[in-house]
């Protein structure tokens, strides 16, 4: 059942399932998207897991605040909802947005990630005008005018057919996206550099990433694990932003096997 919190002094949208004395799973979305973009994953994780899922500022049923926002602004919510919520630490999936909220998670309160899982994530978002032409999109002419390129990124050509019912879930999620909550989090993404902090995550870290991924790209995932010191990177054959819908056996397989490992 949905449940809403006052944590970080905004209304978070969270979820909680799976047994209660299971170590915690927090689960953290992407830009325009909610919690509901794990759901493939609900079945294989809450066998053994208890999993945090929660909808980031500006997204899903969390309240919106003004902007501008801040990376650590997302990390301090999803900090200040563990806290919230009485769980002392907890096992962190972040893909795109979510994997940079993990990051700056880890950086800033790292006795509360056991472990980091960062899916089709990076530790930079450039180049700027790319970001600034769809915020004006956006402003222009609303959330509604950014689907289709977005679709486009985040799952590969065959898929588009094969899995339409996914893509129209995932189209759903996008337009339900304020236009106020994508600026400000787009903003925070745009002016984003945490590449020269990856040195500071000493706990196990997995990276996944589409191999078809261009939002994210496996040059990115590169990155990533060459600044986290003993940390391993596994590519999802023909998928893209989403591997975990778009390839969701291969995906839950991925995680199940490291998180098994960290207990």
């Amino acid at each position: 059942m949905v449940s809403k919190i006052r944590a970080n002094n905004i209304e978070i949208s969270y979820r909680l399932d799976g047994p209660e004395d299971g170590p915690v799973v927090m689960l953290s979305n992407s830009l325009m998207s909610n919690y509901t973009m794990w759901d493939s994953q609900m079945e294989a994780l809450t066998r053994s897991f208890r999993v945090l899922r929660y909808d980031q500022r500006g997204h899903g049923g969390t309240e919106t605040t003004p902007g501008p926002y801040t990376i650590e602004l997302l990390a301090e919510d999803a900090h200040v909802l563990l806290e919230t919520l009485g769980i002392q630490s907890v096992h962190f999936v972040g893909l795109s947005m979510g994997g940079f909220t993990g990051q700056m998670l880890t950086f800033m309160h790292p006795e509360k990630v056991l472990s980091l899982c960062l899916c089709d994530t990076a530790c930079e978002m450039s180049p700027k005008s790319l970001w600034n032409e769809r915020i004006e999109m956006a402003r222009s002419e609303g959330v509604t005018a950014l689907v289709s390129g977005t679709l486009e990124r985040w799952f590969t050509q065959p898929f588009h057919t094969s899995g339409a019912a996914q893509l129209e879930k995932v189209r759903d999620m996008i337009q339900g996206t304020g236009v106020d909550g994508y600026i400000a989090n787009a903003e925070a993404i745009r002016d984003m550099y945490l590449c020269d902090k990856l040195s500071r995550i000493t706990v196990p870290t997995l990276i996944v990433v589409g191999e078809e991924d261009p939002a994210c790209p496996v040059s990115a995932a590169d990155a990533l694990q060459a600044g986290i010191a003993g940390s391993n990177l596994v590519i999802i054959p023909q998928s893209a932003h989403l591997p975990n819908i778009e390839q969701t056996d291969s995906f839950n397989e991925t995680l199940l096997s490291f998180l098994d490992q960290q207990i």
